[in-house]
């Protein structure tokens, strides 16, 4: 959480952290300034960046038609541009502005006595900041600036825990998410079945690029968006876990259709995690079998979660579950495609992926107050058949894990007109 930050500082050794970019869609500045419209800057003007020192509130330095934006964030605030008389320095730099921006940093860091080492985080145009970096580092020798492990920085750990107005927000997406999930369905079932096909009233074959239309719309309508798109993927391609289908390709009835949908807040704020299965009209034996396996290990570790345990085993439990009901899985082979191939689990937040790991090679510890996906799943290409269950589930304070949106777990979904 925010509170862990200044702890999370010192035992990094850092002296301060450096948020570059937007805040929309950008993960470590949307976390201190929540869905504001701020730039980057740039482009003339000067960049706009945030600032926390080690045991004070973070500042957002900001461009001066973005006052107001910056002031509602509620953080203490800076104009980059009068504040600082960036005109000068641009002039100073030779009208450089990589240089410019160095002489900016290097006036703030000097006001604010900040020596040492600094973290630097955010989304951003690699090559124009590396340059200013490079001018910064010459200028302030005694300053070490340096980006730390994504999967161990500062800023990821203290997201791993969420708090109450955190769960909220996720939690309300996880409704809107499921809103649209059951719209898709009814729209798939309201069709009728030629050839094997869903087809419309004209007789036209329905795709998956019109459904995933449909879902943009939808989550547009309800306040989300999609940005990273989603997983609509038929027969072959729901056997290859991230293959999110192909838009031409019709929709068929009996085979396995893989929905894995992960929207986020409009703006780029906090993330859902969603995935179900279906059959339409029927399930042929092998796939049903295929869904009572990846159901019963779903249920079986879903029930064996607590915290403070290392994330790892339970990606373990999931592979010794899958190979004792005869599927391959990436414990006994890592470079299988075929049967369990992935991660159980990982975290949540503003980004789809977040620290936990589930990985076997990490080891990350589930913390009460972190956001997790669940998700096991089986995959044979080959055969013509995917199979995956998600939610995203929060593991309370009392240690018991909470699906934040229950949603039905039914494979086939019957035709309405049958």
């Amino acid at each position: 959480m925010k509170t862990d930050i200044d702890r999370l500082m010192k035992e990094a050794d850092l002296d301060a952290l450096l948020v570059l970019g937007p805040a929309a869609h950008n993960g470590p500045m949307t976390y201190f300034t929540g869905l504001a419209h701020l730039s980057a800057g740039g482009n003339g003007q000067p960049p706009c960046f945030l600032l926390k020192m080690s045991g004070r509130k973070a500042i957002h330095f900001h461009l001066p038609m973005e006052r107001e934006e910056a002031a509602a964030t509620g953080l203490q605030t800076k104009n980059s541009y009068e504040d600082y008389d960036y005109p000068a320095l641009l002039e100073q730099a030779n009208r450089d502005s990589n240089q410019a921006a160095a002489l900016l940093l290097e006036t703030i860091l000097t006001e604010y006595k900040i020596h040492g080492r600094i973290g630097i985080y955010g989304r951003i145009e690699f090559g124009h900041w590396l340059r200013t970096i490079d001018f910064l580092r010459r200028r302030l020798p005694d300053v070490e600036i340096l980006g730390e492990n994504m999967l161990r920085s500062v800023i990821t750990q203290a997201r791993v825990t969420k708090d109450d107005s955190e769960i909220e927000r996720i939690r309300a997406m996880g409704r809107i998410t499921t809103a649209v999930v059951g719209d898709v369905a009814g729209y798939l079932t309201s069709h009728s079945v030629k050839d094997g096909y869903l087809v419309n009233r004209e007789g036209e074959q329905l795709t998956i690029g019109n459904v995933k239309r449909k879902i943009n719309l939808w989550l547009a309508m309800r306040g989300a968006e999609n940005p990273k798109g989603s997983i609509f993927a038929v027969g072959r391609d729901a056997g290859i876990p991230h293959s999110t289908g192909t838009d031409a390709d019709p929709i068929p009835v009996g085979q396995t259709i893989v929905f894995d949908i992960y929207p986020c807040e409009a703006g780029g704020g906090y993330f859902y995690d969603f995935t179900r299965t279906w059959c339409l009209d029927h399930a042929p034996d092998d796939v049903l079998q295929i869904y009572e396996d990846v159901l019963e290990v779903y249920e079986t570790v879903y029930s064996a979660i607590r915290p403070h345990k290392p994330c790892c085993d339970y990606q373990i439990q999931t592979c010794e579950l899958f190979e004792a009901k005869g599927h391959p899985t990436i414990l006994s082979n890592p470079m299988t495609t075929d049967g369990y191939v992935h991660s159980l689990a990982h975290g949540i937040g503003l980004d789809v992926h977040e620290a936990p790991s589930f990985n076997m090679k990490y080891d990350d510890v589930l913390l009460p107050g972190s956001v997790i996906t669940v998700e096991p799943g089986l995959y044979y290409p080959d055969r013509g058949l995917g199979v995956r269950i998600e939610d995203t589930a929060w593991m309370r304070p009392d240690g018991v894990l909470e699906t934040l949106v229950e949603f039905p777990m039914d494979l086939v979904l019957k035709m309405q007109g049958a």
